[in-house]
């Protein structure tokens, strides 16, 4: 694909009690899920750790990372045909989820807030219903 039409990015899928957390950038109106933008040279566990401490203020523990799965869709607020590429991992983590830096706020989401995250998260939230591991309606 184009890499000019490709957003590459890492996310992290924490679930608990049949909820994913996801966090809301400042002057955003839609949830992600945290994580983001490798920086040259990172591998994606790397991008996964930096990412989540800056925007969460965690600790993720690398030797429990595990590949959740990579997902595609339209990128939220970019030109028709740019395409965010999100390679999922699920992860333990240390510390207490703390919103910090660029996010404003922090929610547990389920299925019935599939309308209040971006395209990819939508997918991602598809898949969690499908495989049973999100509540639905």
């Amino acid at each position: 694909m184009d890499p000019t039409r490709l957003i590459d990015k890492v996310a992290w899928v924490r679930l608990e009690g049949g909820r994913v957390l996801a966090a809301r950038s400042h002057g955003k109106d839609v949830f992600y899920f945290p994580g983001g933008k490798r920086e040259p040279g990172e591998s994606d566990l790397d991008t996964l750790v930096r990412e989540v401490r800056e925007e969460l203020a965690v600790e993720i523990d690398p030797t429990t990372a595990a590949p959740f799965g990579t997902f595609e869709a339209q990128a939220h607020g970019q030109r028709s045909g740019v395409v965010v590429r999100m390679t999922c991992y699920t992860a333990d983590y240390r510390g207490d989820l703390t919103p910090s830096g660029e996010i404003a706020e922090l929610a547990w989401l389920d299925h019935t807030d599939r309308d209040r995250v971006s395209p990819v998260n939508q997918v991602i939230l598809d898949h969690l219903l499908a495989t049973g591991r999100v509540r639905g309606a």
